[in-house]
């Protein structure tokens, strides 16, 4: 699964951790969180992530 970057504030998405504290469960793709999803840093829209390459 891809991992995407918050181009707000560069917290990465990791699909293997999820985002627990947002109901988003490990192994979610990315594109399975709910549209309404904010990034848990920053706060940004879900359409202000990129996918991410290492």
């Amino acid at each position: 699964m891809k991992k995407y970057i918050c181009r707000v504030c560069g917290y990465i998405y990791v699909p293997e951790e999820g985002d627990p504290d947002s109901g988003v469960a490990p192994g979610t793709a990315f594109e399975d969180i709910p549209d309404d999803w904010v990034c848990p840093v920053c706060g940004a829209a879900k359409e202000d992530f990129e996918p991410f390459e290492e």
